[in-house]
């Protein structure tokens, strides 16, 4: 054992966790959209294809 106790993350440390959290849940955000887009698509060609 090396005798260090784990002590509270720094500043530094929270820091880098939000930005890791605004990051990720940006990408999130990113991919929901681009699936909502190709959904709405898909359902838009589906529509043309009925009326043809």
């Amino acid at each position: 054992m090396t005798g260090k106790s784990p002590s509270r993350p720094d500043k530094s440390r929270g820091q880098t966790r939000e930005e890791r959290l605004k990051a990720a849940l940006k990408a999130n955000l990113a991919r929901r959209k681009a699936q909502a887009r190709a959904r709405a698509e898909e359902a838009s060609d589906k529509k043309n294809e009925e009326r043809e």
